[in-house]
């Protein structure tokens, strides 16, 4: 049902009143009635009035007062007012407009034209109720909608704050609008310094160049756009990025600018190249171990044919006189041969398959033990200058092939120099950490001892320092080098379980850097042998010696027989068992291969000082075996002939594997 329409009639006079509601009540108007301002004011707050029609001239409030404070009540200030007087005046129109009524009525009042009146302006009433209401929706929406542009940008903002990366994002004019917690911390800089400032504010030209460079292009080709550059971060360090921008519209559809985020991988980068280095290192290493096993596989059938050639051409040279023509054609051949073993020798080295007898050596006498030989090697042109550390560590490593070392790295610094220059050995200490050799494949932390050999000749490039150590490899002419001296001294420091270091440049010169192992005993004295100057011959003792290849073996029987041994031969293990166990008397000594078919030397040598307790052993091979030796290395006690052999190498092996 319709709600009626309530109009409040104000007016000290109860006539008036009654005649005012005669006339609307009738015309479907509810009246609520008050005979004083006060008392209309009251009313106006307890019921809900739609309009008033208001006396004028009232004791205490008259109408104008009453009108302006209704005015000034938020709550009712839209309220229609008209005011009903007997005043004619055009002064009281304007205090009636002024005070803030909406229309005037005279005395004597109209029916007909107060009930225009009335309806006219609960016409505006109802128009400006409704006009209200939806400024009120309006605004509540606008409150609405506000609160949650607020809140999604609140959350948008934690959310970027919340990335690890930094992101950032700019208008069209290459300003920056905002930025993540990330981005303040990267650059340290707060959003706030940033907000409506350009690149070139914030950052160097030659970087700001290239930013608003890729900016631009994005802009006028809006999409996505991602590349690497460079930025240089809070601590003022250049760093590799990422950098990944996209670009945002406007409300009417153009371009409003761009939001971007970068990654950093400088670290990534540096892995990469850490990365790439170790593999270099590694196809490098598994090159030269490659190369070793092959060189070592070659020494070794060399070395058996060698040893055919020296022996039987020694045991021709003992048949014929000096005068004997033949005998100077045997002789070359003979000569040949050794020069050849030098070789192998080399071979064997860089293979790191010689056989070796190491002691704990003072480095800096071993050193000064070679000077004066050195010196005559290097020549007088060349001045050697040798730098002994003071308290060097002791080293356990055999004295031979300390020797080779230095004449190798000295006969190749004399070779770099032309004329007149310096070659200069030096001793030192160093410690490598854990971190060092994650970075050097093969460097293994621990305490080292410094050998180091410089010269100031021509020096190197890169890519000849990269294949030095391969073997046969060489910068010298044809004929003037065999390409193996520094691969021996690559196999004799690896056997020694250290390693080398080169530095050279173009015209700088050249430094080779041996590091090995410190060894926690005092140096001692190397024991020397002296040189025997006669032959020792046998008397008569039972040799058994095994060998699978027949033309050695022959050989090995010839020369024993010829020192005065008895020998017994073999060239299986299984056949050296039934000789040993078919012979009546004594077998003094087994002379072995160490690998052979059916079983290797040292296993044969177990086998058979179960028939004979007091049986020595010579083992004799053209490279070591880890079944005789640990990389190489002699175990204590253990005697060894190496291939090729002499009659006078076997006489003293054979004389000395007894006697122990």
């Amino acid at each position: 049902m319709k709600k009626k329409p309530v109009i409040l009639v104000v007016d000290d006079q109860p006539q008036n009143i009654e005649l005012l509601e005669a006339y609307l009540v009738p015309e479907g108007y509810e009246i609520v009635t008050a005979a004083t301002g006060e008392e209309a004011l009251g009313k106006l707050a307890d019921n809900q009035i739609d309009l008033i029609l208001l006396d004028v001239m009232m004791p205490y409030l008259n109408g104008f007062e009453v009108t302006r404070r209704v005015r000034q009540d938020t709550t009712h200030r839209l309220l229609p007012i008209i005011l009903v007087t007997a005043l004619r005046e055009t002064d009281a129109r304007l205090k009636g407009i002024e005070a803030g009524c909406d229309d005037f009525i005279i005395k004597p009042v109209d029916k007909m034209e107060l009930l225009a009146r009335v309806r006219s302006l609960l016409k505006v009433k109802a128009y400006n109720d409704l006009m209200c209401n939806y400024r009120k929706e309006l605004e509540s929406e606008v409150t609405r909608r506000t609160e949650e542009l607020q809140h999604s940008f609140m959350f948008n903002q934690r959310l970027i704050d919340a990335l690890p990366i930094p992101v950032f994002y700019k208008d069209s004019v290459d300003r920056y609008l905002g930025c993540n917690s990330s981005f303040e911390n990267y650059f340290g800089r707060k959003r706030e310094e940033l907000i409506g400032k350009s690149a070139y504010e914030l950052f160097p030209k030659e970087l700001a160049d290239i930013y608003q460079e890729k900016d631009q292009a994005l802009l006028q080709n809006p999409g996505i756009q991602v590349y690497e550059s460079v930025v240089k971060d809070a601590g003022g360090v250049i760093r590799d990025v990422v950098l990944n921008k996209a670009t945002f519209n406007n409300i009417d559809g153009s371009v409003g600018g761009l939001i971007g985020a970068f990654l950093d991988i400088t670290d990534i980068k540096t892995a990469e190249k850490m990365r790439k280095n170790l593999e270099s290192q590694l196809f490098q290493a598994q090159k030269m171990e490659s190369v070793g096993r092959l060189a070592g596989g070659v020494a070794h059938d060399y070395n058996n044919m060698l040893s055919v050639i020296v022996g039987y051409t020694q045991l021709a040279l003992d048949e014929l006189t000096p005068e004997d023509q033949i005998s100077e054609y045997l002789r070359q051949v003979y000569d040949a041969a050794i020069r050849s073993t030098a070789i192998t020798r080399q071979l064997l080295a860089f293979a790191r398959k010689q056989v070796i007898a190491p002691l704990v050596l003072d480095l800096n006498e071993t050193v000064e033990s070679m000077l004066k030989m050195l010196r005559r090697l290097i020549g007088e042109d060349l001045d050697l200058v040798w730098r002994p550390a003071t308290g060097l560590w002791s080293v356990e490593m055999d004295p031979s092939q300390v020797d080779q070392v230095l004449a190798n790295l000295c006969v190749n610094a004399r070779d770099a120099i032309d004329g007149v220059g310096r070659v200069t050995i030096e001793t030192g200490m160093a410690t490598f950490d854990e971190a060092y050799c994650a970075d050097h494949l093969g460097f293994i932390p621990g305490e080292y001892v410094l050998l180091a050999i410089s010269d100031d000749g021509c020096g190197m490039d890169r890519e000849t320092v990269e294949k030095i150590f391969e073997p046969f490899f060489t910068t010298k002419g044809v004929g003037q080098g065999t390409g193996l001296g520094l691969a021996t001294v690559y196999g004799i420091v690896k056997q020694n379980n250290g390693f080398i270091n080169v530095y050279s440049e173009p015209g700088e010169g050249t430094t080779f850097k041996l590091y090995l192992a410190r060894h926690a005993e005092p140096a001692g004295e190397a024991a020397k042998e002296s040189p025997k100057e006669v032959l020792p011959i046998g008397h008569g003792e039972v040799i058994l010696v095994v060998e699978d290849e027949a033309s050695i073996l022959d050989l090995a029987r010839k020369i024993l027989e010829k020192l005065g041994y008895t020998v017994l031969t073999a060239n299986l293990s299984s056949q050296a068992l039934n000789l040993a166990e078919e012979h009546h008397g004594e077998i003094q000594l087994l002379i072995t291969d160490v690998v052979m078919p059916e079983m290797n030397g040292k296993e044969l040598s177990f086998r058979l000082q179960k028939i004979y307790p007091r049986l020595k052993t010579l083992f004799m091979s053209g490279y070591t075996a880890n079944v005789i030796a640990h990389r190489g290395v002699l175990d204590e006690g253990v005697q060894f002939l190496q291939k090729p052999f002499s009659i006078e190498s076997m006489a003293a092996k054979v004389e000395k594997a007894l006697c122990h």
